[in-house]
Parts: C-alpha cells; structure tokens; sequence
C-alpha cells in the first residue's frame, strides 16, 4: 500500500460532497466491486455513463481528492476502491442538507420526512421502525452518543 488511501490535506469527514452524476456511477461501481482498475470500472458503468478513459481518470482523481475513494498501486495501474460506504455517504449528503435547511427547529424537516414516508411501502415502515427502536435502546443503554 502507498498510503495513497489517507484522506487528503483539508478533507473533512462532516464536508458535504458535491457529486455529478458520473461520480455517483462510480461509486456504485466500486461498491460492487472493490479494487477495481480505471478499466473495470469504465467496463462496469452502465452504457448510458461510459465516458472516455481520460474523463474517468479525472473523475476517479476528483473522487480520490474529496476522500471518498483510496487507491493503491499495483503495476502500472492504481485500484480503486470506495472508502466510505453507501449508507455513510448518503447520511453525509441527508446531513449536509438538514445543516444547510436547518433554521433551528426540527420539525420542518421530520414534517417532510413524514410526507416522504408517505408514500413508503408498509414493509420499509417496518424496517424504519425497528431501526428507530434499536437507536434508542442503544441510547437508553449509553451505545450511542447521538
């Protein structure tokens, strides 16, 4: 390893990153498939997001720099693979939202989640309800600082 995969100079976990749509791509690509070449992962994007080798090099690099991706050299190529996982960058990105829409007060925001879970199936309901049940006995039993 080349200590390619610490995160760069002024890379902050609580950063909000911004991502087009190719970065997206290539992290569910990398998701899928850890270590992964520049040419597996143009292999691997769907064929809507196949760019040019030059253009996902730079998107890779881009990624590298924002520390959602590490990288380490094996021969002459580096291999790619994500350093934070799906869940970990969506609640980034849902907590960069509610930091820059929060004006103090809570309630406007689980008001519209409320809204959104409207139109979630009973099962996801469920599965949201058992994940809030077990945070808060996790909290109740001192498990979790949140």
């Amino acid at each position: 390893m080349t200590g390619e995969n610490r995160p760069p100079p002024g890379a902050s976990s609580n950063a909000l990153p911004r991502l087009g749509e190719l970065e997206l791509a290539v992290m569910e690509v990398l998701w899928r498939h850890p270590a992964s070449s520049t040419q597996q992962v143009q292999a691997r994007l769907p064929q809507a997001r196949r760019n040019s080798l030059s253009t996902l090099q730079s998107t890779l690099e881009r990624l590298h720099r924002k520390g959602l991706l590490g990288r380490e050299r094996e021969r002459q190529a580096y291999l790619y693979r994500a350093r934070v996982s799906r869940s970990e960058l969506l609640g980034r990105l849902l907590g960069g939202v509610i930091s820059q829409l929060h004006d103090g007060s809570l309630d406007p925001i689980l008001a519209s989640f409320v809204d959104f879970a409207e139109n979630i199936d009973d099962s996801t309901l469920d599965r949201l309800d058992e994940l809030l049940q077990a945070r808060l006995r996790a909290r109740d039993a001192g498990g979790c600082d949140d």
